[in-house]
């Protein structure tokens, strides 16, 4: 066969590691470890002279340092992971790529870059990739200091974090944080569908992991020493087996404490030959794909993987082959249910097939660094094939909760080059139907899957997928600190169990029984406390009076004061003798900050109630609100103004929706509101640049109703509060109701007045009018 000049091939391999307290162990950087292993990589080729002034392209995955917003390690980093890597091996590459997060990555960047080199774009690529996690913990622990940090020249394509897709407040906040609780779920799904015991399913995942040990073990570039273990072993519990998440102890789980990098050199066979690359080096990709599977609550089934099943189909359809054809697989190994969905469940490989589902000794066992273990597995699986001539290699490559998968087919056996073009298969994956979303799955249900997470072994908080009576699926977790309800779930299997949920600020919370729910989460009547700590109240007849008493954080609203806020609000609307409120912040420097950034920036937990920040900006009310706003409002203290239905506002009073400024944006209403209030122009100008509106334009623009000096802004709200008192409480009540209406029109306005004719306030007055004095109004 004629092979195609510009058809790409892998000619280097090359993999290190250090290994924490070995002979030789010399607390490398990962930048470090990368340059090692792409030394290796290109010392592999047979042609290292000749390739490095050739090499116009290098890409590096991410560390899980760079995968997150927040730091993993106190010792510094590259600000250019390629460049850095790229001075390490005397390398000056034209591009530079520093690809996105994910476990998919490697295999991802070998398919684009097939393609680029096919296309001649670029002669020789060179990709590569590592962690240090190991080192960076074991110099914490032992209180010891490192200096990584480097800043390195050069233009670099930043393709960022890659979080988009992964990460969902709704999932987040109902308890899937980090990479356990969703598994979980993915694993007990898995498990329903299958109809199989806990005690049995363990059993299982034990049998499918006990080989890829005995792999790991005779591996010199596994993380550490391995013993081959049994599939007893793995899954026993103990002291150095701790369960992490519900069904997985420690030993089914992947290991990301590892100093570990790998590297890869691609180019054509055009480049390899006139170079001298013998031809035993060259490895061919003979079919490839990439796909992203739909959000986790958007699966018809957790426990099944088809996007990744879909690509693997594809690529074996352009090498020609068939599963069995197969000499070697290489299927990501997070955990267990990442091979059994795709190799078991989708393409029909038996559990105790002799080939095995890796070539490394997977990621619990040779190591999980980070998102660059597939690396490592294709490094491994071009050695194999390199020393099997003509037989076929499949490494799946995974990424987020079986989210993103990429996949390659390898031989020696040459073949030409076709670019195949993922599109047709994503498609097909995007027009999946998807479950509908409960958005207030009030009362009783039915647990769909579940998982328990522990801490330091012991079982924390339940998380359940539940389905309502009417088939719409949502996510919901245990209160803090009800351990009974957590026990439960892991005394009794709980797929297919009832559950009794409730809507709360922090998320949906759930129980077995009705009256375990009232004990933890009693319904509250609307009412007010005595006394408030983050707001204050006064009561002026028929009027309400709402300080946020916090002037030494310029009254910034955090979780707890907003909690305050959204019952005083309930009260407010629920009690017939408060007909107008007026709402203001204690001093007179501030109305209010907004969100109190500080409390955020802290890591402590965060909510927001159901009806908004401050309680006010998502509540539908039938009572007018006026804002006094004393000094500045930003952020969220202008949303609230903006929520509010008349505003007061002092002299030296300005307003901002100021939350570009620190990385966010209006999302409490302001982006709606403010051009609806204001010419859009100017309102769009203002939300982009974050700029303020000072007292007199924004009377001007309408945004204030009226000014006052400076300090006066209370007085003037509670004067025109008392010309609202003057007229009927229930024409405000009712003129509310039409003017806040969700579905506005005649039915609506309709039954509106239908209430007004019926009320005392009605009659009473165009009576008053008659009689020639004062109405007394009920507000009934």
């Amino acid at each position: 066969m004629t092979i195609p000049p510009n058809t790409p091939i892998i000619i280097g391999v090359g993999q290190f590691t250090e290994r924490l307290g070995g002979p030789d162990f010399e607390g490398l950087p990962a930048y470090e470890i990368a340059g090692r292993a792409a030394r290796l990589a290109l010392e592999n080729t047979q042609a290292s002279d000749g390739i490095r002034p050739l090499v116009d392209v290098i890409a590096t995955t991410r560390t899980f340092e760079d995968s997150t917003p927040r730091r993993a390690q106190p010792f510094g980093k590259s600000d250019n992971f390629p460049h850095s890597v790229a001075k390490r091996v005397g390398v000056h590459p034209r591009t530079a790529i520093w690809e996105r997060a994910g476990g998919d990555s490697p295999q991802h960047l070998v398919n684009e870059f097939a393609k680029r080199l096919a296309s001649g774009e670029f002669q020789v690529a060179l990709i590569a990739g590592a962690e240090n996690i190991s080192t960076a913990r074991w110099l914490q622990s032992q209180k010891q200091q490192a200096d990584w940090s480097e800043s390195v020249p050069g233009d670099v394509e930043n393709r960022g974090m890659g979080m988009r897709g992964l990460v969902f407040r709704y999932n987040t906040r109902h308890g899937l944080i980090g990479s356990p609780p969703p598994y979980g779920l993915c694993e007990n799904a898995r498990r329903s569908r299958r109809g199989e015991t806990r005690e049995h399913y363990l059993k299982t995942m034990g049998e499918l992991f006990a080989p890829f040990t005995a792999v790991a073990a005779a591996n010199p570039y596994a993380s550490s020493d391995v013993t081959p273990m049994t599939p007893e072993e793995l899954t026993t519990v103990g002291e150095r087996n701790r369960m992490i998440a519900d069904p997985f102890p420690q030993r089914l789980m992947a290991r990301d404490q590892v100093n570990q990098g790998a590297a890869l050199v691609l180019t054509t066979v055009k480049c390899a030959r006139e170079l001298g690359v013998p031809e035993d080096r060259w490895v061919f990709l003979r079919g490839y794909a990439d796909v992203t599977e739909r959000e986790l609550m958007q699966r018809q089934d957790l426990g099944q993987y088809p996007a990744a099943v879909m690509a693997c189909q594809a690529a074996m359809r352009q090498a020609g082959l068939t599963t069995d054809e197969l000499s070697y697989l290489d299927i990501y190994s997070c955990y267990p249910v990442a091979v059994s969905s795709v190799a078991i469940d989708g393409l029909g490989v038996r559990a105790d097939d002799p080939r095995g589902f890796t070539v490394t000794g997977g990621l619990p066992y040779f190591g999980g660094p980070g998102n660059n273990y597939s690396m490592h597995a294709i490094c491994s699986m071009a050695e194999r094939l390199r020393s099997d001539p003509g037989a076929y290699g499949l490494v799946g490559a995974n990424g987020g909760f079986l989210s993103k998968f990429s996949v390659g087919v390898y031989s020696t056996a040459a073949a030409p080059f076709e670019a195949f073009d993922s599109q047709s298969l994503q498609k097909e994956i995007d027009s999946w139907p998807a479950p509908r979303i409960a958005d207030a799955p009030d009362g009783w249900a039915t647990i769909e899957t579940y998982t328990v997470t522990y801490l330091k072994g012991v079982p924390d908080y339940a998380v359940v997928v539940g389905r309502t009576p009417n088939g719409e699926r949502f996510l919901a977790n245990t209160e803090p600190g009800d351990l009974e309800t957590v026990a439960a779930v892991l005394e009794q299997d709980p797929l297919g169990r009832d559950i009794f949920v409730r809507v709360t600020d922090r998320g949906n919370r759930f129980t077995f029984t009705e009256a375990r729910m009232d004990a933890l989460l009693p319904l509250r009547a609307p009412g007010f406390r005595d006394n408030y700590e983050y707001i204050l109240i006064e009561r002026r007849g028929h009027i309400l009076i709402v300080t946020i008493n916090r002037p030494e954080v310029r009254n910034s609203l955090h979780p707890m004061a907003n909690d305050e806020l959204a019952e005083i609000w309930d009260a407010y609307e629920a009690d017939p003798d408060l007909w107008v409120a007026v709402f203001t912040g204690s001093g007179t420097e501030a109305f209010s900050s907004g969100n109190d950034l500080k409390y955020t920036a802290s890591g402590k937990p965060s909510w927001m109630p159901r009806t908004g920040f401050g309680g006010l900006t998502n509540r539908v009310r039938v009572k007018p609100v006026i804002a006094a706003v004393n000094g500045f409002a930003m952020g969220g203290g202008t949303e609230m103004a903006l929520a509010s239905d008349i505003v007061v506002a002092d002299q030296k009073a300005s307003f901002a929706l100021s939350e570009v400024r620190v990385g966010l944006i209006a999302a409490a209403g302001g982006l709606e509101r403010l051009p609806r209030q204001i010419p859009r122009k100017i309102a769009v100008e203002h939300i982009l640049t974050g700029r303020p509106i000072r007292a007199e334009q924004a009377l001007q623009l309408g945004l204030v109703n009226r000014l006052t000096s400076d300090g006066k802004a209370l007085d003037g709200a509670l004067e025109l509060a008392e010309e609202i008192l003057a007229v009927s409480p229930t024409s405000v009540r009712l003129s509310m109701k039409v003017m806040n209406a969700a579905t506005p029109g005649l039915a609506a306005t309709a039954a509106i007045l239908d209430e007004l004719i019926t009320s005392e306030d009605y009659l009473e007055g165009p009576k008053a009018f008659a009689e020639k004095r004062k109405p007394h109004w009920k507000n009934r």
